[in-house]
């Protein structure tokens, strides 16, 4: 059954600005129990940092977290997004086509409002799958 993404998505993402330290965005990360934030620049979607940027492109890399700057290591434009208004079958067809677990919400005129990922899509459409019990499950800390 089709929805909505403002049905399904995880409202409130976290953001922080392309001049924020890596290190400061590792600390919301963890504070917040979430593998990503967005970087944005008042409404306009920068790019987004996850989880794998940190180790990858910045920890592998050699470079300082304390005074490396999330605009340096996140995943830039172009990205794909979706609005609270496209489809769950929409999201689905953009991770498959393109690898993607996740994907920014971002409302008309690009301010970001959130995520999608594939397991809150899991949880919805498949709600008795394996991922779809691991996405919804308490996380480990």
């Amino acid at each position: 059954m089709t929805r909505r993404i403002c049905e399904v998505m995880s409202p409130g993402a976290v953001a922080v600005e392309p001049m924020t330290t890596v290190e400061r965005a590792a600390r919301l990360m963890r504070e917040h129990d979430i593998g990503d934030v967005l970087v944005a620049y008042d409404c306009d979607l920068f790019g987004v940092l996850t989880d794998r940027d940190i180790v990858v492109r910045t920890l592998a890399a050699g470079l300082d977290p304390h005074s490396t700057t999330v605009g340096r290591v996140c995943s830039r434009p172009p990205l794909l997004t979706l609005t609270p208004e496209d489809t769950t079958d929409h999201a689905v067809e953009l991770m498959r086509r393109h690898g993607l677990r996740r994907l920014p919400v971002v409302e008309h005129g690009g301010c970001p409002v959130g995520f999608v990922s594939l397991g809150d899509l899991a949880a919805v459409e498949d709600p008795h799958s394996a991922l779809a019990e691991i996405s919804t499950a308490a996380p480990n800390h």
